[in-house]
């Protein structure tokens, strides 16, 4: 599977320019897929793994996210922990192209743009409160028309002002367009997801791309916003924080298993990277799973 190259969903924007949705789990909706819409989407319950462009994350009831036009996502529910539930995620879809018009109308919806363009990456805020956001999803869930409009307004308004705001994908594929012109940065990009253990030197990418290296490093760079080994060393430290919530493994060993070299270097990444040691994520993200 390509985390560049979802399954492409079709939002019916008939019902209004915000559309509201909710579902439980299992279901055939949580799937590996994008949509030209902004989606701000709220777990209720249960908890998982999230994958957001080539991020990998956890989630519990009250993960909070904002994801841009066409960057894939879905949300995978720990299949050994949890019984089927009637009601796990609250989510909102809507165009970008309606709020860009209502924008020259309206200045003033301005404010909420430096959000909109973190959200191209997808963001999570971190530690909104749970009860706030249930309200908030709730009141789009239980009206229409205008009243819809302001309850969407002033939820975003809230939360473009929020503090955490954590930035997830090194990916930045945005468009169809984008998506095929740089074609060959693609498929580096699936190797590296799939082989983040081996050495993946720029050269031996480079080839597979069919570039020199040092065109290959400004398309790879047009293409993420990253740098090469940049991306290379996210990649490798969002498996590492898998293993670290879900197994006991030491940290020297879980450095070595996903492709560093030293565990010195692992660790500096590592907290480039998540603003925290690995120790550290490791104790964070259980007390997370634990609430």
């Amino acid at each position: 599977m390509s985390i560049i190259v979802p399954e492409i969903e079709i939002v019916d924007r008939s019902a209004g320019s915000v559309n509201y949705l909710e579902h439980g789990w299992p279901t055939e909706l949580c799937r590996w897929h994008a949509h030209e819409e902004y989606e701000l989407h709220l777990i209720t319950m249960t908890r998982g793994r999230a994958f957001v462009g080539d991020h990998i994350g956890v989630f519990g009831p009250g993960s909070l996210y904002l994801t841009g036009p066409l960057l894939p996502h879905n949300w995978v529910t720990d299949l050994t922990e949890f019984e089927p539930v009637e009601v796990r995620d609250m989510l909102v879809q809507f165009s970008d192209s309606s709020l860009e018009m209502a924008t020259r109308a309206y200045p003033e919806l301005g404010e909420i743009q430096p959000l909109l363009t973190q959200a191209a990456n997808g963001v999570e805020f971190v530690g909104f409160d749970f009860e706030e956001a249930v309200a908030g999803m709730a009141r789009m869930r239980d009206s229409s028309g205008l009243d819809r409009l302001l309850a969407w307004l002033k939820f975003l308004n809230r939360l473009s002002r929020w503090h955490a705001i954590k930035p997830l994908s090194a990916v930045r594929f945005n468009s169809r367009e984008t998506q095929r012109f740089h074609a060959p940065i693609v498929s580096v990009i699936d190797h590296v997801v799939a082989n983040f253990r081996d050495d993946l030197t720029l050269a031996a990418s480079a080839r597979m791309a069919c570039m020199s290296p040092s065109s290959f490093s400004r398309r790879f760079k047009a293409a993420t916003g990253n740098r090469y080994t940049d991306f290379i060393n996210q990649v490798r430290v969002g498996q590492a924080c898998v293993m670290l919530y879900e197994t006991n493994d030491r940290i020297a060993n879980i450095c070595f298993d996903v492709g560093f070299n030293n565990l010195s270097n692992f660790n500096r990444q590592f907290a480039k990277i998540k603003g925290m040691t690995p120790r550290a994520y490791r104790a964070e993200a259980r007390r997370q799973m634990a609430r």
